[in-house]
């Protein structure tokens, strides 16, 4: 975890986009959520996307290792907020956000209280395989049931790239959430063609997936 901090020390953060992800647009209302409902966004950065949830009415809580990316995201976007300290972790908060800058790991129920969905775009493809189910039995310990999770995967041939982002299948989904998920797939396609990075290291296709997870048991 480290390298993230050097990462954004150095600002080396190819992984942070510049618009909002167009497949949050498409299927955000596959959330079902309502003007005022709680959103959580693991591993977050600082994604414009967290700026389109606000749009939407709702309440965004984020976890984010780097200080920087949390500042960045108040001071870029011209969001005032105030800084404090709540369970060892540092608690940036604006109107309408909430970003705990910490480990992921060190989260519990307490800091996600009413949050009806969570949005992962970047969170489980940034980490390795060996920490993939870490990362997923931990999110099932601190969220609600009937929580939905709109997760955003990309599949590529592993051995043609070092990642992150990692490659994450299908099959591999439906383990790490088949014991308490009920899963749905919105959309498996291959956009090499919008990939510019991966075309040029060779990559032989990049697969994109949408899926809407519920948890159905505690």
């Amino acid at each position: 975890m480290t390298d993230w901090h050097k990462r954004w020390e150095n600002n080396k953060i190819g992984w942070h986009a510049e618009q909002i992800n167009s497949q949050l647009i498409e299927y955000f209302s596959k959330l079902n959520l309502v003007t005022g409902d709680k959103i959580f966004v693991p591993l977050c950065g600082k994604s414009l996307d967290m700026l389109y949830l606000l749009q939407k009415g709702l309440k965004v809580v984020g976890v984010e290792m780097s200080e920087i990316a949390a500042e960045q995201f108040f001071s870029e976007n011209k969001l005032e907020y105030s800084v404090s300290k709540i369970d060892g972790l540092k608690l940036y908060e604006g109107k309408g956000i909430q970003i705990f800058c910490g480990d992921f790991f060190t989260l519990n129920p307490r800091h996600l209280v009413n949050v009806k969905a969570v949005y992962d775009r970047a969170s489980l493809i940034a980490l390795d395989k060996a920490l993939r189910p870490k990362y997923v039995n931990h999110l099932n310990d601190i969220i609600s049931k009937d929580v939905r999770i709109l997760l955003l995967t990309l599949n590529y041939p592993q051995h043609q790239r070092v990642g992150p982002p990692f490659a994450v299948s299908k099959s591999e989904v439906d383990s790490l959430y088949g014991g308490s998920f009920q899963c749905q797939e919105f959309e498996y396609i291959n956009d090499i063609e919008n990939e510019p990075m991966f075309l040029l290291e060779g990559v032989d296709f990049v697969e994109k997936a949408v899926y809407c997870l519920q948890k159905v048991r505690m």
